[in-house]
This record gives C-alpha cells, structure tokens and sequence, in this order.
C-alpha cells in the first residue's frame, strides 16, 4: 500500500509539474508574441511617419521651386542653387561666383575666376529658366523679362512640371511604404492591422498629390 500510495503521489507530482511546466512555457510564449506584436505595430507607425515626413519634405522642395520660377523681380534664388561644371565637378553657382542685383530686373554673376563665365552661361541655358544670359566677359547679367502673354503660359508650363516632379516623388514614396508594411505583415504583424496601414499609407498620398495640384495652381 505505501509503494502505490508513493508511486500515485510520484504520478500526481509529475503532471502537477507537466501542468505548471506547460503554464510557464505558454506564459511566455504569450508575452513573447504580445511583445512581438508591439514592437511590429512600433516598425508600422514609424514607416507611416516616415512616409509623412518625405512627403512633406516633397512639397516643401516644391514650394521652393515654384517660388523662384514665379518671381516676377530679380531674385538671386533663381539662381543660386544652379549647379555648374568647376573643374570637372558639379558645384554650386553660390561657390563658385557672387551673384547680387542691381536693380529690380536685373541679377548680376560675377565668378570669381574669370574661365567659369562660359560654364555658368552653360548652366543658365540648361536649366531652361526662359531668360537669356548676357555675358561682358566680367560678369554674367539676366534681365528679368516683363509678363507677356508667352511668359505666363511659359511658366505655368514650368509649374505643372514641377508639380509633376513632386507627385512622382509621392508615388515613390507611397511604393517603398506599402512594400515596408507587406514586409511586416509577411513577418506576422497581423493582416487586418497591414490593410489598415496601408490604407493611412493611401490617405497621405492622395492628400499630398492634391497639396501639389493646389500648389502649382496658386
């Protein structure tokens, strides 16, 4: 009797301890996947902020742009950020020449090595900013031309393409943000809460693609 009373007691304390065993191992495979699942939703929220963020930097460089192709004065951030050829590297007009204004039409360029007159000629006329570069062999004068009819439709063309620029800027982002959640979601961040993200993913890009419409259109 006290050899089966011991071995029933023996029985009973090993799937007491199977049962607390088992309880322990789920308790920590439930915390394991609780934490899992934060730290995903944490990966999730980031890509959205992030997507947000150089969607905005798209329009900031936007406004930028439109600011300098509507300016109907002289203004040396026509020109400023236009890159020209410095012994064989791109660099900025602003590094290579002092650039001021003599009067409210005009810019004046003037490189501080003389040899830089060409290229900075070169890189007005590429940069298609619809004003013709006036070189003295000094400096480089841009008068800037009154508002005709061909100078508006002119530069309406310049904003749309502008705008253009922005919005593909957007797509792309959009593209690299959806691929980031299908990531996580192919990684076990759960389906329903991927759509939902991706879904904010399209919120941001129709209302940004419609900022940069309203933008080109002001």
């Amino acid at each position: 009797n006290q050899l089966n009373n011991l071995n029933e007691e023996s029985t009973w304390n090993f799937f007491s301890a199977l049962v607390i065993l088992k309880s322990h191992t789920y308790n920590i495979l439930l915390h394991f996947l609780k934490r899992k699942t934060i730290m995903t939703i944490e990966e999730a929220n980031k890509v959205i902020d992030n997507a947000k963020l150089l969607m905005e930097h798209a329009m900031e460089h936007l406004a930028h742009e439109l600011n300098k192709v509507r300016t109907g004065k002289a203004s040396t951030s026509l020109v400023s950020e236009l890159k020209v050829q410095y012994y064989g590297a791109p660099t900025l007009l602003n590094q290579v020449a002092s650039i001021s204004i003599s009067d409210a039409k005009t810019i004046v360029i003037q490189p501080w090595e003389k040899p830089m007159l060409k290229h900075i000629e070169n890189a007005i006329f590429e940069a298609n900013l619809g004003i013709t570069p006036q070189n003295d062999g000094e400096v480089v004068r841009l008068t800037i031309p009154p508002m005709t009819e061909e100078r508006r439709v002119s530069l309406v063309k310049q904003a749309k393409s502008l705008s253009e620029d922005a919005k593909i800027s957007v797509r792309n982002v959009r593209r690299d943000s959806m691929e980031q959640i299908k990531k996580l979601v192919k990684d076990g961040f759960p389906e329903d809460m991927g759509k939902k993200k991706e879904d904010e993913i399209q919120k941001l890009t129709d209302s940004y693609t419609e900022q940069s419409g309203r933008l080109a259109d002001s």
